[in-house]
């Protein structure tokens, strides 16, 4: 059994076609199946089952690829750990980010995460957070960019900065020359939330307390999978929504029409951070990598005072005081 061999292994696990795991691993499609029939003869077992129509694992295939993935990990950072030696973030870094942030912050961090760190090659992936999750635990993915859990678990977590919600509203609406929105208000609204699975949604819900939860219904009939489309039932007239801060000045210079105002309620805000599992060896890089993403914050967040993973944590505070998001001005409108 080699590291090759499983290296091949993995990949037909992740793209269930032997062709494409060869063009993954620059190897043609016969070589990797005699490779494969070669590891399946040295464990006694077979590990892929094959037909015309399509290729999938063995049950014991399937836990074979769960354990080959965490060696292929280790090994993978004895040589990180000699690349390392010549400098921070000087390597791949496979991210995860979820999709009510990655429009807003890439734009913030890609030109100049690559000027800072040249030899760096980011892979990214957008998904929901429980995918992404699911994927770093499955070691496809180095790191997470999400709105935290309240519980890492067994994952090491860097907050990075709260995001404050605002309200959405369309011209005219009663509350749309309010200087800010009450929870108490809200709650009386026709609110347009994200689908089943953003973690967006359950915040938003959060927000608006139980009883906001509780009433019938919910608005079901008017869910979205983007802010882009929600903000567009928004200007039409449709209903009301909560935006994280950061999406407001890219969704307002969008839709002109839409009518945003800040928001007094308990729960009011997301926390982001990074996570990542506590076995990741380069955990060093990525506290170096979160604290250049709270160097490219913008004023409308509020960034958390960074602590390392590696040392006893110190109490945290918050740095930068919160203000209106960068949109047209003045902003928000009154």
């Amino acid at each position: 059994m080699t590291l090759a061999e499983l290296r091949y292994l993995v990949a037909v696990a992740d793209l269930s076609h032997f062709g494409r795991a060869a063009e993954r691993c620059g190897i043609t499609q016969p070589t990797l199946s005699s490779q494969l029939r070669k590891l399946e003869e040295s464990l006694g077992v077979p590990l892929v089952e094959r037909t015309t129509r399509f290729v999938s694992l063995t049950p014991i295939g399937a836990d074979v690829v769960a354990h080959a993935r965490r060696l292929l990990e280790e090994a993978d950072q004895i040589a990180e750990l000699v690349r390392h030696r010549h400098g921070t973030l000087t390597s791949v870094l496979r991210l995860g980010i979820i999709p009510t942030l990655s429009p807003y912050i890439l734009p913030l961090l890609l030109d100049r995460l690559h000027q800072r760190f040249p030899e760096i090659r980011l892979v990214l992936r957008e998904d929901l957070t429980d995918n992404l999750i699911a994927a770093l635990e499955a070691y496809t993915l180095d790191v997470l960019l999400i709105a935290l859990p309240e519980q890492a678990g067994e994952h090491r977590a860097m907050p990075l900065f709260q995001e404050p919600f605002w309200f959405a509203c369309p011209p005219g609406h009663k509350l749309s020359n309010r200087p800010i929105v009450t929870e108490r208000e809200l709650v009386q609204e026709r609110l347009l939330l994200l689908d089943e699975g953003h973690c967006l949604r359950d915040q938003a819900l959060a927000v608006c307390g139980d009883q906001y939860r509780g009433r019938e219904g919910t608005n079901d009939d008017f869910r979205a999978t983007s802010l882009e489309t929600i903000s567009e039932m928004v200007a039409a007239g449709i209903g009301c929504t909560l935006l994280p801060a950061m999406a407001v000045p890219h969704l307002t210079e969008r839709h002109r029409r839409l009518e945003v105002r800040p928001l007094s309620a308990a729960r009011a805000h997301r926390r982001i951070g990074l996570l990542w599992r506590a076995s990741f060896p380069r955990g060093e890089d990525l506290e170096v990598f979160g604290r250049f993403i709270q160097d490219q914050l913008p004023d409308s967040v509020e960034t958390i005072e960074p602590v390392s993973t590696h040392q006893p944590p110190a109490a945290s505070s918050s740095h930068r005081a919160r203000s209106a998001p960068r949109a047209r001005q003045p902003m928000p409108r009154q």
